[in-house]
């Protein structure tokens, strides 16, 4: 496998990720309940998952070796990466303070969540697909298999340190849990 066909894979988790949000933003709009513990996990996976593991492979690893095989980041691909990553992380912050407010039970917070993760999720499912589609095409291109090799070994070490072992299966969990109750 190489690095770039992993986050490809992680990308789906994302997916999922995002069609559950929607769907809690439709039950907001409607002025629906949701539960804000779902709302925190789906936090922590975008913290922990989308933005300490996935991003943090990106551009700790990922993109410094697209730049030593001659990619430029300045003006390129991987500079725009890098400032829809940060873009992201603004809404994600914005979502935090969101959710703190509507466990406090702000009147307001229902519409800061939908807008927040709207935005969001926007963000993300193009990012996903300028990624899938022209990033890692050109990462493929670039890249030796030995970086590739290298890449994924890295990747693990990533996954053990930065995430903690065991932590995506139970993202995964929380996942197959969350689209039972709002995919279903």
């Amino acid at each position: 496998m190489k690095a770039t066909q992993q986050l490809k894979d992680e990308h789906q988790g994302v997916l999922i990720a995002l069609s559950i949000l929607e769907k809690i933003n439709k039950k907001l709009k409607k002025g629906e309940n949701v539960d804000y513990k779902h709302l925190e996990q789906l936090l922590e996976f975008i913290r922990v998952f989308v933005d300490k593991c996935h991003h943090g492979k990106e551009e700790d690893l990922l993109f410094p070796a697209m730049e030593k095989a001659g990619i430029p980041n300045e003006g390129g691909p991987i500079g725009m990466m890098l400032e829809e990553h940060n873009l992201g992380r603004n809404y994600v912050k914005n979502f935090a303070q969101a959710i703190e407010d509507f466990k406090t039970g702000d009147p307001k917070a229902a519409n800061k969540i939908i807008k927040s993760t709207s935005s969001y999720i926007a963000l993300l499912k193009d990012h996903i697909d300028k990624e899938d589609n022209i990033l890692y095409m050109i990462a493929d291109a670039h890249l030796s298999q030995k970086t590739q090799k290298d890449l994924l070994e890295k990747f693990e070490i990533v996954e053990n340190e930065k995430v903690g072992k065991g932590k995506h299966e139970e993202f995964h969990k929380m996942l197959d849990n969350l689209q039972k109750i709002y995919l279903s």
